[in-house]
């Protein structure tokens, strides 16, 4: 592993800013609209925004951001369930930190904490089944969100917990998966993407093949890329000679950490514990189906939605929120009604606001302001 200051090398940074702008000169002729890149992560778009990576790309290069910040996506009926969870006087509710403000049709976990819920931060789902071991007589509650990135962690929690005897753990799933989101995203109508920033934490589990429909039947060129500025722009510039050469394939960028079959001992943890479920609620995109996962039912003694009573309700986003659209490209988070004013990082309204990773968090917290025609 490199020392990190060397993906962050202003010269070299200048060198790819020039290979990228020679590309996307000689592809100019040929536009009629500018290239259209989705980044899909979130960890992308921050360190987009971190360091003006946008602002460095020729007029004729337009970055979409993407839906894949799983803390953003999460909709107002799961927030609920949440807090339905944490209500009970039996429960200690365990999230990581990210997820505490997101806001539900009535009030977040911060609130709900507030208001006298046991609701605690922490670091990993072993600290929750520590919890677990350390309150046999309190249930202790996880809850499980993100991709394919988080998944093995809490499945292997979940192994643990069986091994162990412990039966006052479980584990809220509302894990998503990444693969049946792309290709939604490419199968909207107003969808007009050119190629794919592809998550690199989410291909070091799952590997490089799950991705090759996007290649193969959609025919759009992806690169799985690292999370430091070099990496972004090393990737923009393996996209672009791949448009400039007519060509569709999957280029792993992030080799040092990702292996092309991904991570065997992960996915069979990922196999034993959950299935696919039909479908799942995003916020911003609606219902898209085989997205999300649950607990198989061998493993029901450690899965909250069957051990406890949960409302699952499903509560439309407010109608002002424009996510839905900012996530396709169809807009800018500056075109929307409510950015900067009714909804802010203080009070999210809107799925891309709630975390720093979301694309509206990161163009207000960065000051980011509609360039001039």
């Amino acid at each position: 592993m490199k020392f990190v200051d060397e993906f962050r090398d202003t010269e070299k940074a200048k060198t790819l800013t020039k290979e990228i702008q020679k590309i996307a000169k000689r592809l100019e002729p040929n536009q009629t609209k500018p290239l259209q890149i989705m980044e899909f992560c979130g960890g992308h778009t921050h360190t987009i925004f971190r360091y003006g990576i946008e602002q460095m790309l020729p007029d004729n290069i337009e970055m979409v951001h993407g839906p894949g910040c799983p803390v953003c996506v999460l909709p107002m009926g799961r927030v609920d369930d949440c807090v339905s969870l944490a209500e009970r006087s039996e429960v200690i509710f365990t999230t990581f930190g990210d997820a505490m403000r997101v806001p539900g049709s009535k009030k977040s976990l911060l609130q709900a904490k507030a208001d006298g819920a046991d609701i605690r931060m922490t670091y990993s789902p072993m600290d929750a089944l520590n919890l677990a071991r350390k309150n046999p007589d309190r249930e202790v509650i996880f809850f499980g969100l993100g991709f394919e990135t988080t998944m093995p962690s809490t499945a292997l929690t979940v192994l643990q917990a069986e091994r162990e005897g412990i039966t006052n753990f479980s584990l809220f799933c509302n894990h998503i998966t990444t693969v049946p989101t792309i290709k939604a995203v490419l199968d909207s109508p107003d969808m007009q993407l050119d190629g794919f920033l592809a998550p690199g934490h989410v291909a070091m589990v799952i590997g490089e093949r799950p991705f090759d429909f996007i290649t193969k039947d959609y025919h759009k060129p992806l690169v799985i890329t690292g999370f430091e500025p070099l990496d972004i722009l090393h990737s923009m510039w393996m996209l672009l000679k791949q448009i400039e050469a007519k060509q569709s394939v999957v280029e792993n960028q992030y080799s040092r950490i990702v292996p092309p079959e991904g991570n065997g001992p992960a996915l069979e943890a990922l196999t034993k514990v959950y299935e696919v479920r039909e479908f799942f609620e995003w916020r911003g995109l609606g219902s898209i189906d085989h997205s999300g996962v649950r607990m198989k039912k061998e493993y029901a003694a450690f899965d909250a939605e069957q051990k406890f009573d949960v409302p699952n309700l499903k509560i439309a986003d407010p109608k002002s929120c424009q996510c839905g659209e900012v996530v396709k490209g169809v807009i800018k988070p500056w075109d929307c009604k409510i950015f900067g004013t009714k909804c802010n990082p203080e009070n999210p309204m809107g799925a891309l606001m709630v975390s720093s990773e979301g694309a509206c968090a990161a163009y207000f917290n960065n000051g980011y302001e509609k360039k001039s025609a």
